[in-house]
């Protein structure tokens, strides 16, 4: 089980525990109030139920996995990402994460469903495609690499760059990904 599979079921059985009601148990209201909009629910049982918006928001995304039989599979995770007119950067994507399996055996690759993260420890790094131009390499990095490629950014990483070609993807970029690795051991 995976660091992020683990907090998730962490939360669930917390929330099991302070309820009463299983996610089974759940997902019978839920489907019978018919909800089936993620807001929706979270909305619902925040009012039904008096849970904070962090496990309204885990608990509905496990009930709406387990009324449709189960989360779905990483390749369709992957495959959605880059359908249509993304199909040309999948490539660029493979070249990166084979570039962050290179640097150990403790790699993680979880496909969610629009990235994929690297983790070791705790995530490293971010592969996305939120354009049919680019694929975007978020890092957590110590310090802003030398260079214009990479920027700082808010949120979940620190780092941020744009891969265009497969070119791109070279041996700065290694170090990147390396440095990122070494940070989150």
């Amino acid at each position: 089980m995976t660091d992020v599979q683990a907090q998730k079921a962490s939360q669930l059985a917390n929330i099991e525990e302070a309820t009463g009601r299983s996610v089974a148990d759940f997902a019978t209201e839920v489907e019978s109030a018919g909800l089936e909009r993620h807001g929706q629910i979270v909305a619902h049982l925040k009012a039904s139920h008096g849970l904070t918006h962090g496990n309204a928001n885990a608990l509905a995304h496990a009930v709406r996995e387990r009324l449709a039989g189960g989360p779905p599979p990483a390749d369709d995770l992957l495959g959605a990402q880059y359908a249509g007119a993304k199909k040309v950067l999948r490539p660029i994507h493979d070249a990166v994460v084979a570039q962050a399996r290179a640097l150990g055996d403790d790699v993680e690759v979880v496909v969610q469903k629009t990235g994929v993260s690297l983790r070791r420890a705790k995530q490293f790094a971010l592969v996305q495609a939120p354009s049919v131009k680019r694929v975007r390499l978020s890092l957590n990095l110590d310090a802003t690499p030398p260079g214009t490629r990479v920027v700082e950014a808010g949120g979940m990483c620190t780092h941020r760059a744009d891969l265009t070609s497969i070119d791109d993807v070279d041996d700065e970029v290694a170090g990147w990904l390396a440095a990122a690795y070494e940070r989150a051991g």
